[in-house]
Order: C-alpha cells, then sequence, then structure tokens
C-alpha cells in the first residue's frame, strides 16, 4: 500500500527515515560495522538504479542496526525500482530477443498457420518429419514440435503466443544472458535524508493544495496519502481557500472519511463536526458534486462516474442539501444542468424531493434538472410551482413541467446574434468564462475586447490566462487538434479555416495579458539572483494537467526534448491481467516520411524492418500473473532514417479492445543503449497505462530534428480490432496535428513564465545557455515589461559568470549544478541535484494566482 514515504521518495528524492526504520539507538560496535558494510551494499544496488546517497543519508543508514538497514534498504530499493520498472521480471516473446528474432515474419506466420491446421498427435511432426517430438503445450493445448521450435528462446505458445504454464516440459532453461558493457554514463539522482516525514508531508501538501491548475490523477492519489496518514493533524494543513476544485473535493474527501476495506472510504467517526468545513470550501453545486464522486471512489474531474453509488451518512446527506439550497437558484440551475446526467444518478443518493419542505431552493432545481411533472393538487407540486413563479425569468413552466432559461443560454443568444456588446457585458460576471472565449471575441469585437479584458483580468485564473494567451498567438491555417475531456474519448482534427485575427487586437490583449501575471509576479517576495535555462523554451507550460499519464519524468503535452544520442533506443512494454480476463497488448511502431506518408511498420507483423532498423521482440496475447508480459521494440535511429523515414510514432494497442484500467499493472517507456535486455538505469522514459483508453500515442519522434514530442494521447479506439495496419491513416492525422497544434511555438511554455517571475522580482538574472552561464541585468530606468521581453526572446547575450553562490531561485532542465539549500528549483531532471527546496512545474504558475 502506498504510503507517505513513498510519496516523499518519489517527488522529492526524499527517504523517510522516520518512516522506514525502527528504534536505532545503541547499536554495538558489531552492528556498525555490520551496517556500514550493508550501505556500500546498498548503495551499489541503488547505483544499478541511478541513485546515490547523499553524504547525510549514508550516515544515517550506518547508525541503524543491521536488521533495520536491511529492511530499510529492501524498502528503498523496492520503490526506486518501481518508479522505473525494474520491480518486475521482464520476459519477451523471443528469450534471446533481438538475437533470435524471426528474419521472415510471413514465414514464420505461415509455420505457425500449417502447424495449427495439420499438426496431429502421435503423428510425424508436419514441419521436419520427425516422430515422437510433438506434444501439447498446457493450457492452451496446440501441437507443438519440440525440435521445430526452441523451448529455450520461446517464453510462450510458439503457435498462439499465449504464456504457457512455467513447468510445461517444453520451456527450457535458457543460458544466463551476460550483462553488456556499460558504454554510457547514465544521468544518477541523488538521495536526501528526511528525519520528519511529517514536516516534509506538510510541506509538500500545501504546496499542492495551493496549486491554481488542475492535478494529475497520480497527484490527486500522493495528496490524499498524505492527508490520510496524519489524520487529524493534517486537518490543521489546509488553508483557508484552495483554489482548484478538483483538489478541494480531495481534501474534503480526506476530512470526511477514512480509508475503508477495498480502497473504499468510511465515515469518520469524528467528521460529524465538519459542516463549517464545508460550507468554507463548497461555492458551487459542481464543487458538492465533485465531492459527492471522490467519496464514491471517482475522478473529481467528472470524467468517469462511479462504478456504483454509495449511500451518505444522514447528517452528511443533510448538510450537502442545505448548502445546495443556500446557493444562488439561478448558479445552482446552471450548475445541475452543466452535469445534467451526473448529477440525476446522485440525486438518488441525496432524496432531495423527500426533502423538499425543508429545501425548497434544492427540490426546485432538481425537478428542473430531471423535468419532473408537477401536480398543482399535490402538496408537492403546488409547493414547486409557486416556488418556480417567483423566478419568472429563470423559471417557465409547459405541460407541467419546468423549463430553464440559464446564463449560457443568454450567451450563446448573444454570440449567434453576433451582439457583442451584450455577450461581453454578460461575460464580464465571469471572468473564468470570458478568458475562456477571449479568442472567440477578439474574433467578433476586437474594438470591443480590450476594456472587458482589463477589468476581468484579476479574476482569471494564471493557467487560463495562459492558454488564451497561447489561443491569441496561434497563426490561421494547419491543423487543429481537438483534445476531448477526459483524454479518453476519440480524438479528431480539423483544418483551420478560421481567418486570422487582427494583429492591434492580438497585441493588445497579449500585452494586458502579460502586463497582468508580471504585476502578479512583483507581488511576489523579491529573488536576490534567479537562475534560468534557456532550455526550458521547449517545455509547454502545464496550464492543466487533469488528464496527464503517471510519467517517470512530467512533460505537459506538446514538450520537446532532445532524442538521445544513443544510436540504439529500446522500447519497452509491460503488463498483467486479472484473473478471468485475457488481455493482449500490442507495442508497434509505425514510421512516416516527411510528408506524413506511411512508410512502415514494425509490430506482430513485420517482427524486422528493414534491415533490423526496427526490431520487435515477439507478439504476446495473453499476460497471466505473476509474470505478466513484456514487449520490447528495438530503434536504430541511423537505420530508420536510411528508410525514408522522419516521424517515428510508437503505440500502445489493446489488441483484443480491453480497456487499460482493467489490467492489474501496466507501464511502458523507454531506455537508451541498454546495457542487458532491462537495464533499469538507462530508462529514459517510463509511464503507466491507466483509465478507460485501449490506445495511447505517448511521443512522436522526429529524426530530422532530433527531438521527441510528447503527445501523451490517450484513445478508447478507431473501431474493430487495433493495430498499425488499420490505423495509420489516422496515426498519420494524429501525429501532423500534433506537430501542427505545438509546433507553432504558439504556447506559452515554462521559459516564459519563468522570465516572467525573474524580471517581476529581480534586476539580475543568470542565464544558463548549454555549458555557458550568462548575467543580464536591467537598466536602471528601464520597465519590467520591457526587461521580461528582453529576457524571453533570448536574443541578447550578457556576461559571463559562473558563480551559484547567491542563487535563491532556478528554473532548470537538468540539475546538474551546486545550489544553496535555501534555493526554490524546479529541475525537469533533478539528476544530483542538492537537498533544495523542490518546486514542481505547477508551483511556478501557482504563483501567479489571481488576485480578485
Amino acid at each position: 500500500m502506498i504510503g507517505p514515504a513513498d510519496v516523499l521518495l518519489r517527488r522529492r528524492n526524499l527517504v523517510a527515515l522516520d518512516l522506514m526504520a525502527g528504534d536505532s539507538r545503541g547499536p554495538r560496535r558489531e552492528q556498525r560495522l555490520g551496517a556500514q558494510a550493508g550501505v556500500v551494499a546498498l548503495e551499489a544496488e541503488l547505483l544499478q538504479f541511478g541513485f546515490l546517497l547523499s553524504a547525510e543519508l549514508r550516515r544515517s543508514l550506518a547508525a541503524l542496526p543491521v536488521a533495520e538497514l536491511a529492511a530499510t534498504g529492501r524498502g528503498l530499493l523496492h520503490r526506486v525500482a518501481s518508479a522505473l520498472g525494474g520491480h518486475v521480471h521482464h520476459v519477451p516473446m523471443f528469450r534471446k530477443f533481438p538475437e533470435s528474432v524471426p528474419r521472415d515474419t510471413e514465414d514464420f506466420f505461415v509455420r505457425r498457420i500449417f502447424t495449427l491446421l495439420l499438426q496431429e498427435p502421435r503423428r510425424p511432426c508436419v514441419l521436419c518429419g520427425k516422430v515422437g517430438t510433438v506434444h501439447p503445450v498446457a493450457p492452451c493445448a496446440h501441437l507443438v514440435c519440440r525440435s521445430c521450435w526452441d523451448g529455450s528462446d520461446f517464453s510462450a505458445c510458439p503457435i498462439c503466443h499465449r504464456r504457457i504454464d512455467p513447468a510445461d516440459p517444453f520451456l527450457i532453461p535458457s543460458a544466463r544472458r551476460e550483462r553488456g558493457a556499460v558504454i554510457n554514463t547514465y544521468a544518477t539522482a541523488v538521495l536526501h535524508a528526511c528525519h520528519d516525514a511529517g514536516a516534509a508531508s506538510r510541506e509538500l501538501a500545501g504546496a499542492m493544495l495551493a496549486r491554481q491548475t488542475p492535478m494529475p490523477q497520480e497527484d490527486r492519489d500522493d495528496l490524499l496519502t498524505l492527508l490520510d496518514a496524519y489524520w487529524p493533524l493534517s486537518a490543521g494543513w489546509l488553508p483557508e481557500t484552495i483554489p482548484v476544485k478538483e483538489t478541494r473535493a480531495v481534501a474534503l474527501a480526506a476530512a470526511l472519511t477514512a480509508p475503508g476495506p477495498s480502497h473504499g472510504r468510511v465515515a469518520r467517526p469524528e467528521a460529524g463536526a465538519a459542516d463549517e468545513l464545508l460550507t468554507r470550501h463548497l461555492g458551487t453545486a459542481s464543487d458538492v458534486l465533485r465531492l459527492m464522486y471522490v467519496l464514491m471512489g471517482a475522478d473529481p474531474g467528472l470524467r468517469v462516474r462511479p462504478e456504483r453509488r454509495r449511500s451518505l451518512p444522514r447528517r452528511l446527506r443533510r448538510t450537502l442539501l442545505g448548502l445546495l439550497d443556500g446557493f444562488a437558484l439561478p448558479y445552482l440551475i446552471e450548475d445541475l444542468r452543466r452535469h445534467g446526467e451526473q448529477w440525476k444518478r446522485m440525486a438518488e443518493v441525496l432524496h432531495p424531493h423527500e426533502e423538499h419542505a425543508r429545501h425548497p431552493h434544492a427540490a426546485l432545481a432538481f425537478a428542473a434538472l430531471r423535468g419532473t411533472r408537477l401536480d398543482p393538487s399535490t402538496a408537492f407540486g403546488a409547493a414547486l410551482l409557486e416556488a418556480a413563479a417567483r423566478h419568472p425569468g429563470l423559471l417557465s413552466v409547459r405541460e407541467g413541467r419546468l423549463r430553464v432559461t440559464t446564463f449560457a443560454t443568454h450567451v450563446e443568444a448573444a454570440l449567434a446574434a453576433k451582439d457583442a456588446e451584450r455577450a461581453l457585458a454578460l461575460l464580464a460576471t465571469r471572468p473564468g468564462e470570458l478568458g475562456r472565449r477571449l479568442s472567440q471575441l477578439v474574433r467578433m469585437a476586437p474594438d470591443l475586447v480590450g476594456g472587458a479584458l482589463a477589468q476581468a483580468l484579476p479574476g482569471i485564473a494564471p493557467g487560463v490566462l495562459m492558454s488564451a494567451l497561447g489561443q491569441l498567438r496561434t497563426p490561421p491555417g494547419g491543423l487543429r487538434l481537438f483534445l476531448p475531456r477526459g483524454g479518453t474519448a476519440r480524438l479528431h482534427s480539423r483544418n483551420d479555416e478560421r481567418p486570422a485575427l487582427p494583429d492591434a487586437a492580438v497585441l493588445g490583449a497579449a500585452e494586458l495579458i502579460t502586463g497582468e501575471l508580471l504585476r502578479r509576479a512583483g507581488k511576489l517576495p523579491p529573488l536576490a539572483c534567479p537562475l534560468l535555462d534557456e532550455g526550458l523554451a521547449d517545455l509547454v507550460a502545464p496550464t492543466s494537467e487533469r488528464a496527464d499519464s503517471t510519467a517517470l519524468v512530467r512533460l505537459a503535452r506538446g514538450s520537446l526534448q532532445p532524442l538521445p544520442r544513443e544510436q540504439l533506443i529500446r522500447l519497452f512494454l509491460h503488463w498483467a491481467e486479472p484473473e478471468g480476463t485475457v488481455v493482449d497488448l500490442d507495442l508497434s511502431v509505425a514510421l512516416f516520411d516527411t510528408d506524413w506518408r506511411f512508410v512502415g511498420l514494425c509490430d506482430y507483423t513485420c517482427l524486422r524492418l528493414g534491415e533490423d532498423a526496427l526490431v520487435h521482440s515477439g507478439d504476446l496475447t495473453s499476460a497471466p500473473e505473476p509474470l505478466g508480459s513484456s514487449e520490447f521494440v528495438d530503434l536504430d535511429v541511423a537505420k530508420v532514417a536510411a528508410l525514408g523515414g522522419r516521424y517515428v510514432v510508437p503505440i500502445v494497442y489493446s489488441y483484443n479492445d480491453v480497456p487499460f484500467d482493467r489490467l492489474t499493472r501496466g507501464f511502458a517507456g523507454f531506455m537508451r543503449s541498454p546495457a542487458e535486455l532491462f537495464d533499469p538505469r538507462a530508462v529514459r522514459q517510463r509511464f503507466d497505462l491507466s483509465g478507460a483508453a485501449k490506445i495511447l500515442v505517448p511521443l512522436v519522434a522526429d529524426l530530422w530534428e532530433g527531438t521527441t514530442r510528447w503527445a501523451d494521447l490517450n484513445v478508447s479506439a478507431f473501431g474493430g480490432f487495433h493495430s498499425v495496419a488499420s490505423t495509420s491513416n489516422q496515426l498519420a492525422r494524429m501525429g501532423a496535428a500534433v506537430e501542427s497544434a505545438f509546433g507553432s511555438g504558439a504556447r506559452v511554455t515554462l521559459w516564459e513564465v519563468a522570465c516572467w517571475h525573474a524580471a517581476a522580482r529581480s534586476s539580475s538574472v543568470l542565464v544558463r545557455r548549454g555549458e555557458r552561464v550568462e548575467r543580464l541585468d536591467r537598466g536602471r530606468d528601464e520597465p519590467v515589461r520591457d526587461f521580461a521581453d528582453r529576457l524571453v526572446a533570448r536574443a541578447e547575450r550578457g556576461e559571463h559568470s559562473g558563480g551559484y553562490e547567491r542563487v535563491d531561485f532556478a528554473a532548470l532542465v537538468s540539475g546538474e549544478v551546486d545550489l544553496p539549500s535555501s534555493a526554490q528549483v524546479y529541475a525537469l531532471y533533478p539528476g544530483r541535484l542538492g537537498d533544495v527546496r523542490r518546486m514542481d512545474a505547477a508551483d511556478l504558475i501557482s504563483g501567479l494566482g489571481a488576485s480578485g
């Protein structure tokens, strides 16, 4: 079970000694000697996973009794191995991969089909003619010739590729694979000692609660873990306001309930006095719905409804109904309609009509939502009809049912009538909605938007502002990529045929937005010496992470990273199926030319492409526990480019249409030049397979530019059985749309966000350009906006400066620098970063939170 120790290790590289070790008082001398030898052995094991021990952590571990050191070491090794995917035994179809993969996939297929159709028991083999070599394998019972098929190489049935019983005589132990020579110097990360896990957990939870952008599921789970582990102490961690609604729901669920059996949640005995807490944090009906979803084990983003509805304690039910009843009726009805289907299901939990006398507004709103027929001859119907009559502009009655005219109805009517003044007047009352529709409003009324935007800016969240800025800067033409909410529906794209936005209006709106973000940054504590890395210009700012996959390296969709310089890149996939369900996943690679024309593929239908440009480890069609299944694809960069390919698109398919969330476990990723079949030190990215998706496109690699663009596209289905051959056109369209949508450079990047912080909070900034560090200073009378523009442009060269002694804020790609322990640091790859105050990318944005 995941606990605070796991969260602190994964997110902050902190080893929580007070949780992972017991009493270490008074070890005898022989124990200390044994512990020192154990620490050396542990560090050697950790180095295989790319981790080093800090000096303080090494001393702390050496002070532990030997038994506790052993237990701590085992737990630590398991945790770091799990993060990289090395906690499971990876066995591909061809155990001697890549050497033993058949050269001719078609010949291999024909031999399998020939055997399947003509092989008979107690008869000579139809392939080699030998007698006595044909036997069935378990559990599929296919007749396999021990002479034709190498039992020391295959890990599954050669005919159907399903895993077979490990005790089956067909499986012959293979020679131990010799570990290859380590050619590359792999990046390492430093682990630090944490003696007060509670304080570290509070700091981390506080940063997560203060975020201004939605978090992915992994982060929400981590927050819930921290709050649960330290309850009731963690009740004091909750701030007065929690900006993001999904985060708010998670925090309130932790306050109301405790972890229960079967991963459910049960009411806390002390939660009866939670009315004040709920009243303070639940401001809309959608807030209430998100909380109910979390209480029922579902997603607070409302993308996936609960598997089953659970009853709520009577007191909590009445409290929630009372909150709903207290909201202004127009907002309440609008909120219910916004998530109508979800609320119709939750109404069966709350029973609002049974409480109509006590909570008339709530009962009226649900009657309007459900289209309940109101009979004036009954007390219930008469009461609600009388209440509806008091809101003539909002509610009307037709054939005994309530009809609603909402805020959204008025806005859409104004937009349809091209009444820009009316639309702006309405949207000005809701700044967030104005920000989300900004590009549409600029296109409709470029001369009117500036004034409304200027008034609304203080109340718009930073993520919304940055998204709007990116949309304004996006040039017309190309392909538009539509990502349905939740990320697991069928994606689609279309040609962008919209007229260009007026330049003057775009520049004016962009000026207002940038000025507002700089103003907010200027209210933060000043910085003595910020350090920025120009490589951040390739990283898209994470304005919303709610649908992001859980990944080793956290990248926002559209971010670029260099393609590993090594010649060989090994993609990997591992999964395990639940008992009673067969899950057939496929790791595939599609290759396209510069115009996105299909060049070739590597999957179960083509195990080798070209002169070993791509080599597949073999198709496994089941993954029973405990072994599961693993597939690999080796990619030779130079040989793939020689085939005329430019874009490489790896894909994970659920061939038999089982969604990823049904898996017992599932993850994928890639390594650079591994020294063995699965080399944890060589893992550069690892991401989980999760959600209702059945197809995952993690990235698009551009061999000409030497880059990989993080796509993180989860697709429910393309229809039918899933393979590259049947979906190559859709993949080409999707890949082209990703490049078009994110390749223009219009999206706000982490480089811009870091520059806004630095320019508004300091007069002198260090900029890291490769191996060189330069200092840029703000002029004596230079406005902050001009200084920020100079930094963002990256054109000006500064004076050389190599010292980091005064750095108190850093935003870096690689953390391979020595910084003061008091520095606040974001690093995409922490590497050997010391014991500093770590930040996530979202924390950079949270500092620019709305002020009104």
